[in-house]
């Protein structure tokens, strides 16, 4: 099967909800690397590494459910439906393995689709997230989502941007912060919420001994929203992974450093080919 180059395209699920994708290249010849984006942005996340992947890999990026033209669907969320709406969307292009990953919400995403569906999974590229937000995120998320319900989203942009990227970075680049802003502010607030509550439940501590693909996992030495210790915990837990700590940057390391995020993805293809 080929798809043109940069074709966007819509999947009902299989409980009936609408999924947008897009595939940058052809699905013949290449790699396929199926990427998951951070919570309240969308595929659009991924372009920068789309463009350096360009001739060397195939980049597959959904809109979760929830976020972006996909549909909103039924509550509570959960990452296990995401990532079978991931599934469902390479099902439907007739791919078999592909590199999987995901940054913040994405990467727990990732983490559980290569739990539960490692026939599926040639590596795993793990940036900026966690198995685990701790003891107390249940109730860390519930407040930042009732915060978004009852103030508005752009009550918590201020707190978002400090966390997204670094001073440095929203100095010298205030296009991408805005473009960030923008899709955060365009989020369906409902959605929103079940996305904070599904964050603050989620626990794949059990499947990181599991994971028996190659893994990368990335993490900005200056991420708040999570931290360097997280990703030492995944790192410890999981066989065959590699940690990378990126100094000065903090959560959106895809779109602070792609070159850094684009060069880890392509050496997953390399492995995951041998």
């Amino acid at each position: 099967m080929t798809t043109p180059h940069n074709s966007a395209a819509t999947l009902t699920s299989s409980d009936g909800i609408p999924i947008r994708y897009r595939v940058h290249g052809t699905l013949t010849g290449l790699p396929v690397v199926a990427l998951v984006h951070s919570l309240a942005m969308d595929h659009r996340f991924w372009d920068l590494q789309a463009a350096r992947l360009e001739g060397k890999a195939t980049v597959v990026a959904i809109d979760a459910r929830g976020h972006g033209q996909s549909g909103h669907g039924p509550t509570p969320y959960t990452a296990q439906r995401m990532a079978d709406d991931l599934l469902e969307v390479l099902d439907h292009l007739h791919i078999h393995r592909a590199v999987v990953g995901g940054a913040s919400m994405g990467g727990c995403v990732a983490l559980q689709f290569a739990g539960s569906h490692p026939e599926r999974t040639a590596g795993l590229a793990l940036i900026g997230t966690t198995a685990w937000y701790g003891p107390t995120a249940p109730k860390d998320w519930e407040d930042r989502a009732t915060k978004g319900r009852t103030q508005g989203l752009a009550s918590l942009v201020d707190f978002q941007k400090t966390r997204w990227f670094s001073d440095a970075f929203r100095e010298q680049n205030p296009q991408v912060l805005q473009a960030c802003i923008d899709t955060f502010l365009r989020n369906d607030i409902e959605s929103y919420v079940a996305t904070c509550t599904m964050l603050g439940h989620f626990d794949g501590r059990a499947l990181l001994p599991t994971i028996q693909v190659p893994t990368r996992i990335l993490v900005g030495e200056e991420d708040y929203a999570a931290p360097v210790p997280m990703a030492q915990a995944m790192h410890a837990g999981i066989p065959h992974s590699r940690l990378t700590v990126i100094p000065n940057a903090r959560h959106l390391a895809p779109l602070e450093v792609p070159d850094v995020v684009a060069a880890t993805l392509l050496e997953l293809c390399a492995e995951a080919a041998r």
